[in-house]
């Protein structure tokens, strides 16, 4: 999970700390616990942990709302980013959460509908939901590689996939990977159309021109669905996955589109 203060002049640093049941490594410009008013949370594809379920979907949402409630005032302000599925758990926050004082919330990529019915679905739904237990035992072999053999065959696979990370403990962390994956198919099903309406004016979505996990057809049911909503589709051809190599290029387009929010 990223935390990003207005005040981008401080330096980044790393912190970890226990949340809802999991040690949870921060990433952040400044202290979490701030007098700054305004702070911009970023929610990645997915984040794992080892206790509560807590890589499960409703253990996720659980997980952020519980940083915030223990980590960050309640008087902040929020600006919240995410990226795929984190998108779909920005919904739930927003849901069940009516108090949190989100000012803009950026969709990038989103996955938060009809997932198991995209192209990407269709293939990797019946690995992850059906074989998962099948596929655990050549990823333990895979965990006995060297580390380096290790971290470039999951850059591979995201590379591929655009569904799993880098990490350290390889065999628990692919399982717990194809556990979220499996709950992602089963649970993002229809559109939250209710919380979408209710919170319109503060969303921005950015769909990809050419994403097999959210397709320009969903980009186009959800402008027809809300023709005053800010939905936007991608000219520069990056991909779902595009931390592999258009981050900055899309972190400073997002800047852009804040910018006023952070002024006001």
């Amino acid at each position: 999970m990223g935390s990003l203060e207005s005040d981008h002049t401080d330096p980044l640093s790393t912190e970890f700390v226990y949340c809802n049941g999991a040690i949870t490594e921060v990433l952040k410009y400044g202290s979490c616990k701030t007098r700054h008013d305004t702070l911009i949370l970023v929610i990645p594809d997915s984040s794992l942990a080892a206790e509560l379920d807590v890589f499960g979907i409703n253990g996720q949402i659980e997980h952020k709302l519980t940083f915030l409630r223990k980590h960050v005032p309640r008087e902040t302000h929020l600006v919240l980013i995410g990226h795929s599925i984190g998108c779909y758990i920005i919904l739930e926050m927003m849901k069940r959460n009516p108090e949190l004082k989100v000012l803009k919330a950026v969709m990038l990529f989103p996955t938060i509908e009809r997932m198991a019915q995209t192209p990407q679905g269709r293939v990797v739904t019946p690995v992850i939901c059906q074989l998962r237990y099948v596929a655990y035992f050549p990823v333990f072999l895979l965990s006995l590689l060297p580390e380096s053999l290790k971290h470039g065959l999951v850059r591979l696979a995201v590379y591929i996939y655009s569904r799993l990370s880098p990490l350290s403990n390889f065999r628990t962390h692919c399982a717990n990977a194809m556990y979220m994956g499996g709950q992602e198919m089963k649970k993002v099903l229809d559109r939250d159309n209710a919380t979408i309406k209710k919170h319109l004016h503060k969303l921005i979505f950015y769909y990809g021109a050419a994403d097999h996990w959210c397709p320009v057809e969903y980009y186009n049911d959800i402008k027809r669905d809300f023709p005053d909503g800010d939905f936007r589709l991608c000219e520069s051809g990056f991909c779902h996955a595009f931390v592999l190599n258009a981050g900055a290029e899309v972190a400073k387009m997002v800047v852009k589109w804040i910018s006023r929010d952070l002024r006001t």
